[in-house]
């Protein structure tokens, strides 16, 4: 058995911004069935503190980053938890990375450097009896983690998770001495980039085994289009760099138990979600195929080519249910064109039961993003028989496979995609939607595809738990 710290900054169900929050929630289990023991290392937000229930407080820190903390120790949701209770970092109205007005937290690389110190010390010392064989972080909040392991001169091997590139935890070189960093390591050996301290390249300098969240997506990352200023360490660090698949909870996300919506087993159990789906969001009747959208509105999700592609949905007969928020100037185009055409609607926020509902209810998922490091979307489509029509990238090009005319020869297709990756390609990919959705027969076999597509952890855990077992083998 490997014991296992993930250091992580959101964990389903407790609280989640994005699909990272999933991963952390869904793969402790999945590794537990592959024999590992998992315990996450969290933030004390506000909002996860006041609806625990009993906890044991396993250290204490008389100063961590400003003030005084508490390591508390609990299970909920089914997740062995550590907690770390800082008042002073997370206590406070806003978001867990943003504040009220959508800013950054100016001390937000204070605030994340905690949990990284935190996380070397139980590797060092423990808690509460237990100590970790790997430490395991996600993302670049977990990054300067290998930085205090080496001022702390600990061996524990140290496996980094990128799961969106985009975001660097970047901060000014004045604050090396207030996070405690080795300033003799401030050097693009370590963790300086372009005159800053980096959170994240400390994570792909520090790591023993770097991972992302596809096998396209690791490719991907080794260009300078999608490496965004890190392409050239990823590249030095090729040899230890690994593409794994993102899997979903299949338990929570699961047709015939959904509490949701009407259950099915069949694509046929759609029908009557999809009716009370089109009467969630006031939409009638239509002869082409009803399309759903649940993301952050920014261009990196392609919003902006939907809107200009939008027209040739809609001269198939088809009609678009959206929901989710972001750019405000994408939420008012997309408001607008839902008064404009009566086949669109739009939902502003972010509802979880709905989201459920869309899938349920939805003949095909649109995943039209620029770049996507993984998705879960479009697994969650294919698990609720809702045909993924994806932009050609990432774990999008991993996940979904294209109704091409030899894939549905050998009907193997699951779904449509696009390349090149831009409004025109979509616009055509929407005319190839239309075409297969007029051949019920061609649709219902694609449809019986994407439900029997394996989108659970079971393999991809199996994969990380591969990487523990050859990191422990190199330390005996």
């Amino acid at each position: 058995m490997t014991k296992v710290l993930f250091v992580v900054s959101e964990c389903a169900p407790l609280i989640k911004t994005g699909g990272l929050a999933d991963v952390a929630g869904a793969l402790p289990a999945a590794l537990a069935d592959c024999g590992d023991e998992v315990r996450v290392l969290l933030p004390g937000y506000r909002s996860i503190l006041k609806h625990l229930g009993k906890t044991r407080v396993v250290e204490t820190y008389k100063d961590l980053f400003g003030g005084a903390a508490k390591l508390r120790a609990c299970e909920m949701a089914g997740l062995d938890l550590l907690l770390l209770d800082a008042p002073h970092l997370y206590d406070r109205d806003g978001g867990i990375y943003n504040t009220p007005t959508g800013a950054d937290w100016p001390d937000n690389p204070e605030r994340f450097a905690a949990l990284c110190y935190v996380a070397a010390g139980i590797a060092k010392s423990g808690a509460a009896g237990w100590q970790p064989d790997i430490v395991h972080g996600h993302d670049w909040q977990a990054g300067l983690t290998p930085e205090y392991l080496h001022a702390m001169e600990v061996a524990t091997p140290f496996v980094f998770t990128v799961h969106n590139i985009a975001f660097h935890g970047n901060t000014g070189a004045e604050r090396l001495a207030a996070l405690r960093l080795d300033a003799g390591r401030f050097n693009a050996d370590h963790f300086e980039f372009w005159g800053q301290i980096s959170a994240l390249k400390a994570g792909l300098a520090g790591a023993a085994r770097i991972t992302t969240v596809s096998r396209t997506y690791a490719e991907e990352l080794l260009t300078p289009e999608f490496g965004i200023g890190m392409d050239g360490i990823l590249r030095h660090r090729q040899a230890d760099l690994i593409g794994i698949v993102n899997g979903i909870d299949e338990a929570v996300w699961n047709p015939a138990e959904d509490p949701n919506i009407k259950p099915y087993t069949t694509a046929a159990g759609k029908a009557a979600n999809k009716k009370a789906l089109q009467k969630t969001f006031g939409l009638g009747k239509a002869d082409g195929p009803l399309c759903v959208l649940v993301s952050r509105l920014t261009e990196q999700k392609g919003i902006d080519l939907l809107l200009e592609a939008l027209p040739h949905l809609l001269e198939q007969g088809g009609q678009l249910a959206l929901l989710g928020s972001g750019d405000p100037k994408l939420e008012v185009a997309l408001l607008e064109a839902a008064a404009t055409h009566s086949n669109v609607a739009v939902k502003i926020g972010y509802d979880e039961a709905l989201s459920h509902r869309m899938m349920a209810g939805g003949d095909a998922i649109l995943v039209p993003s620029r770049f996507e490091p993984c998705g879960l979307t479009q697994l969650y489509g294919l698990r609720y028989g809702t045909l993924p029509l994806v932009a050609l990238t990432g774990g999008l090009a991993d996940t979904v496979i294209n109704a091409s005319p030899a894939a549905l020869t050998v009907g193997v297709a699951t779904g449509v995609q696009f390349f090149p990756i831009t409004a025109q390609a979509l616009g055509n990919a929407f005319v190839r939607l239309g075409e297969l959705y007029a051949q019920p027969k061609v649709w219902s076999a694609m449809q019986r595809n994407a439900m029997k597509q394996p989108v659970g952890w079971a393999a991809s855990a199996a994969e990380y738990h591969g990487i523990y077992e050859a990191l422990m083998e190199a330390k005996t």
